[in-house]
C-alpha cells in the first residue's frame, strides 16, 4: 500500500485534534488553522486522518460532524468506537466518554459491528456556570 505523504496541514490538524478534550468540527479546525490552508484541504486531510485509523467522525444531535482522536486500536480496516458521546446542549461540545460502553441486545439474526450512541445534556463545565 501506498504511504501517503505527511503534509504540514495533515500534521496540524491531527496535532489540533489529539490536543482537544472534545470532538472538534470542521469549522473549529478551520478557525484554529487560519490561512493554513482551505476548506476543501481540511476535509481531504480529515478523510485520509480517519481512513488511516487516526481519528473517528461523530454526528452530533443537531447533526453536526466532529473529529476526535482514536484511541489506538484503530486501522484503516476497522474502528473500535463503541462507546458513548456526550454532546453538550449548552456550549455545543462533543467528549468522548470512553468508560461508558453501553449494552445493545438484538434480536436473533443481527449481528452488531459498530453504532454511534450520543447521549444529551449539560456537561461538568456548564452546570458549574
Amino acid at each position: 500500500m501506498k504511504q501517503i505523504r505527511n503534509t504540514q496541514a495533515k500534521t496540524e490538524i491531527l496535532t489540533l485534534i489529539n490536543n482537544s478534550d472534545v470532538a472538534l468540527t470542521h469549522s473549529d479546525i478551520q478557525k484554529k488553522l487560519g490561512d493554513l490552508c482551505n476548506r476543501v484541504t481540511i476535509y481531504r486531510v480529515l478523510e485520509r486522518l480517519e481512513n488511516e485509523g487516526a481519528i473517528h467522525k461523530i454526528v452530533n444531535i443537531d447533526g453536526v460532524v466532529n473529529f476526535a482522536k482514536c484511541g489506538g486500536r484503530c486501522s484503516h480496516e476497522q474502528h473500535f468506537h463503541n462507546h458513548v458521546h456526550f454532546n453538550c446542549k449548552e456550549c455545543h461540545s462533543v467528549t468522548c466518554i470512553e468508560n461508558a460502553i453501553p449494552e445493545i441486545s438484538l434480536p436473533e439474526g443481527f449481528i452488531p459491528q459498530e453504532y454511534n450512541f450520543i447521549v444529551s445534556g449539560i456537561c461538568p463545565k456548564c452546570s458549574h456556570a
